[in-house]
């Protein structure tokens, strides 16, 4: 019988995202132990847990590396690979914001609005979902200091308390998306491998359910 390969964003993504699939008896004793193994698998269940880059888990379940993954809105949004987004998992809850300097008003800027985000795809299409043309910089890391040396006018960025934005003397001036973590599946696997993974999928969403429930 075919593993089931499950692609994990390394860090919290991967660790609520084994917790998950533990509860719902996948669980793997390699997984648990510190060490640099990318690659777990449980024989008996016949189930694989691939660690990879967050960004890159669409990358990898498009392409049929791996038959399920678990990675954030943010990601998907930004990435907009073919998959099946299969449910939300209910953990890493935030949003995507427009940020900038205190007191800044967008009706105030005549032209081109300069937009620094690590999500160049998802400033664009929010702003185009708006009548509004903006000239995107792509930035790795840091963005709020965009606004603060001239760089940008504003910045899109994922926000959870804002006390980042709070300690560079920045606010959120306009809500934009709301972000958490979800389950996504091949599209080819899903047709292949539907009776495992429907069974695993329809177990994943009991437990969630539970979760929210005790919540």
């Amino acid at each position: 019988m075919d593993y089931i390969n499950v692609a994990l964003g390394k860090g919290r993504l991967a660790e609520k995202g084994y917790e998950i699939f533990k509860k719902i008896g996948y669980d793997c004793s390699e997984f648990e132990k510190k060490s640099r193994k990318l690659i777990f698998e449980n024989s008996e269940k016949k189930i694989r847990f691939i660690l990879v880059k967050a960004q890159d888990v669409p990358v990898y379940v498009e392409r049929g590396a791996a038959d399920l993954g678990i990675v954030g809105k943010d990601t998907i949004m930004e990435e907009g690979r073919d998959l099946y987004e299969i449910a939300d998992l209910g953990f890493g809850r935030c949003k995507f914001a427009v940020a900038a300097m205190k007191g800044f008003k967008l009706e105030n800027v005549r032209g081109q609005l300069k937009v620094a985000s690590k999500y160049p795809n998802v400033a664009t299409k929010y702003f185009l979902e708006n009548g509004r043309q903006i000239d995107t910089i792509k930035l790795n890391g840091s963005v709020e200091l965009a606004p603060i040396v001239g760089l940008s006018d504003v910045i899109v960025d994922i926000v959870e308390t804002g006390g980042t934005l709070k300690e560079n003397g920045l606010e959120v001036i306009q809500d934009m998306y709301p972000v958490s973590a979800r389950l996504v599946a091949n599209k080819v696997s899903f047709k292949t491998k539907n009776g495992k993974i429907r069974g695993i999928v329809e177990k994943i969403k009991e437990a969630v359910k539970e979760d929210n429930a005790d919540d």
